[in-house]
């Protein structure tokens, strides 16, 4: 059972200490309180974990402080929505992020040298766009590739971005020590910006550090669907982090690992968009760079990378992760899927073009909707 309660009350509330007080009288029960600050209000959630069927749903509704108590007999308990709760979505670094927002992370899948991801801000800020992804670790098939300039890069990256006012930087962390690293830059530098800690799609099931991103508060995280994982699977990981009381989550499709999807690098999944929006409240990102993994182009004369995107974006997705490099020829990790930066207004207004097609449909379909 979730237990809502109402907007007012908080954890110092006398109904809320009464109400754990209610449920002493269930010992075998386990009491998990998730505070959730979202966009519109602030959200505090008791979840009885365990048998609780001897617990009656009309008195608890009746308690002081109470909003509503629901029965969870799906999967997902933190981040589902089990057919009555409001979405997940939370405010960061003056942005919001929910089923209904909508951003681009451009910019270098790996940070190779100070100039070229000082290009990407600058044309970043150039084109009204505050968010950006950068790599600082990155894991590698081989030991031998490139593998991220790691905390040294971090001051002048978060600098670089604070200068270009760009807001919030999407980076991938392989361990713990990287999200103490991280902090640690900022601190150094004044927190000029902020920072999603990325989980990739090789550490979609490295279950501790899933609980290390979750422990912690002060950054959301961006977790990416594993590309041999099924969708379930990666839905429990990402429910690791919320268990953990991170509830700041943003759901990434990157396409799966088949060869039912050649000659692109991966099968491109991007029809999930509205199965995870339908079975979370997660706001879900799509990355169309990775599923590609080249930048051919159709007979039409469009990208692959440009039609998926549209894929994902016209079944709503919230955000969308791509790669840009100033130079891809010269990128030292995935250069061969990398968007050249000189096409970042163009591959902007045409993302924002499919955004408005889709706000058209979705309102489209509102005004002639029936009952089933």
């Amino acid at each position: 059972m979730i237990i809502i309660m109402e907007p007012h009350v908080t954890q110092e509330s006398k109904e809320f200490k009464d109400l754990l007080k209610y449920l002493e009288r269930f010992p075998h029960l386990k009491v998990k309180v998730i505070e959730n600050k979202g966009v519109t209000r602030n959200l505090l959630e008791v979840h009885l974990i365990g048998e609780d069927y001897m617990v009656s749903q009309e008195e608890i509704e009746s308690l002081p402080g109470v909003e509503k108590a629901i029965k969870v007999t799906t999967k997902y308990r933190l981040i589902g929505r089990h057919g009555v709760l409001k979405d997940l979505g939370f405010e960061y670094k003056g942005l919001k992020f929910d089923q209904d927002s909508f951003h681009i992370f451009a910019g270098l899948c790996a940070v190779d040298t100070q100039e070229n991801a000082e290009a990407i801000f600058k044309a970043l800020k150039e084109n009204g766009v505050e968010c950006a992804r950068m790599g600082a670790y990155k894991p590698r098939t081989s030991p031998y590739d490139f593998q991220g300039l790691g905390k040294e890069c971090l001051p002048w990256l978060f600098e670089l971005a604070g200068k270009y006012d760009v807001k919030i930087i999407v980076m991938e962390v392989l361990d713990k020590s990287h999200i103490e690293e991280i902090q640690e830059a900022l601190e150094k530098t004044g927190h000029p910006c902020g920072v999603i800690l990325q989980i990739g799609t090789r550490n979609a099931q490295n279950f501790e550090l899933l609980k290390a991103v979750g422990r912690q508060k002060e950054f959301p995280v961006l977790y990416k669907r594993g590309y041999g994982l099924s969708l379930e699977e990666s839905l429990n990981a990402a429910e690791y982090i919320a268990s953990e009381g991170n509830t700041k989550i943003i759901f990434c499709l990157r396409g799966v690992r088949t060869h039912l999807g050649d000659p692109h690098r991966n099968l491109v999944d991007f029809a999930h968009v509205p199965v995870v929006k339908r079975l979370t409240r997660l706001p879900v990102c799509i990355d169309p760079s990775h599923p590609i993994g080249s930048r051919v182009k159709a007979p039409d004369g469009i990208r692959d990378i440009y039609h998926v995107t549209a894929q994902g974006v016209i079944v709503g997705a919230n955000a969308v992760l791509v790669e840009f490099h100033p130079c891809p020829e010269r990128a030292l990790c995935d250069g061969p899927q990398a968007i050249p930066l000189e096409e970042l207004p163009l591959y902007l207004e045409y993302t924002y073009k499919v955004r408005e097609t889709y706000l058209e449909l979705k309102k489209l379909i509102s005004e002639r909707s029936t009952k089933d």
